[in-house]
């Protein structure tokens, strides 16, 4: 991964100013005045800082003003406000979830044919553009200690199969019951179990495993725990976890009101990869940053992608 792309610890740890984050607009306002759009995210340090990445780009680029909503429930939520023309873009969806939840369509495994699906289902029910992937996904990921996995040579999630009636786990607790990708499809597709299974919040796995409370925990793959923590992440060998890539998406209507924005989100594309996303989230979390400051740093530590294509004219900044 190349240095200019990565965004520096130290420099972001020793920032003294914090941006402020801005208002959040209401929904249910209507139509946002002219020249302006809103940018919805969930709750989640990973969103918000992609809604505040997509925000700088915004400013950087255009003379539109861009706002952030925040903390909206859920992606479903995210995806009504969009439609109910309550936001302008949402700043990141999953496919996986896309799929399963906005659609309504059974998990598809291979990452070509689930992507079509969303970007074909999202302009055919919600005339909405999909875009390709910010250049991550966040999915389910199985993690053990560095420890363990240079103890018993793990790299895949496969390898655990030699071992796993020795071996406590800790997940996820709507994991034990989800469907097509849970537990039981699980068990039915890497055909091991392990002596214990613990169900728990998502948020506690983290700590189970490197504290030596679990063997092995299945947590979120950008979690910035994952790198301060030393975890290995294995290898999902046999595709069980539907992909989860990350996209931003707008209204077509939108677009023909403000062209320039799809160049601008199209500058996004590939740009942030899995350790970048998690040195981010690992930085707001660890150092209590504003996901705004790191999203900034972040951006300026890139310039903005102004050597990425297309190429715009840069108009302002922030």
């Amino acid at each position: 991964m190349r240095l200019k792309k990565r965004v520096k610890v130290a420099a972001l740890a020793s920032t003294a100013v914090f941006m402020t984050a801005c208002s959040l607009p209401g929904l249910g306002a209507g139509l946002t005045e002219e020249g302006n759009i809103r940018i919805a995210t969930q709750s989640s340090t990973e969103m918000v800082i992609l809604g505040y990445i997509v925000q700088g780009m915004v400013n950087h680029y255009s003379e539109i003003n861009a706002d952030v909503i925040q903390n909206l429930g859920s992606s479903t939520m995210v995806n009504q406000a969009i439609v109910q023309g309550d936001a302008d873009v949402a700043a990141v969806s999953y496919t996986g979830t896309a799929l399963t939840g906005e659609l309504g369509m059974d998990p598809i495994t291979d990452p070509d044919e689930a992507r079509e699906a969303v970007t074909d289902g999202f302009e055919e029910q919600f005339n909405i553009k999909y875009y390709p992937s910010y250049g991550f996904e966040n999915t389910y990921a199985f993690l053990v200690t560095q420890e363990l996995a240079e103890e018993h040579d793990l790299v895949n999630v496969s390898d655990l199969e030699s071992i796993a009636e020795e071996l406590t786990a800790g997940v996820d607790n709507s994991w034990m019951e989800r469907e097509g990708d849970g537990y039981r499809a699980f068990l039915d597709t890497y055909q091991f179990d392990f002596e214990t299974v613990y169900p728990m919040q998502v948020g506690l796995v983290y700590d189970a495993v490197q504290s030596g409370d679990m063997d092995v925990v299945l947590g979120y793959s950008t979690d910035g725990r994952i790198a301060s923590y030393d975890l290995v992440l294995l290898e999902d060998d046999l595709n069980f976890f539907p992909p989860y890539d990350a996209s931003p998406s707008v209204p077509f209507e939108i677009l023909e009101e403000h062209p320039i924005l799809d160049d601008i989100l199209a500058k996004l594309e590939g740009a942030i990869d899995t350790d970048m996303m998690q040195e981010m989230n690992y930085i707001a979390d660890e150092y209590l940053l504003e996901p705004a400051t790191v999203a900034r740093e972040f951006l300026e530590a890139n310039n903005f992608f102004e050597d990425s294509e297309p190429y715009l004219e840069p108009v302002g900044g922030e």
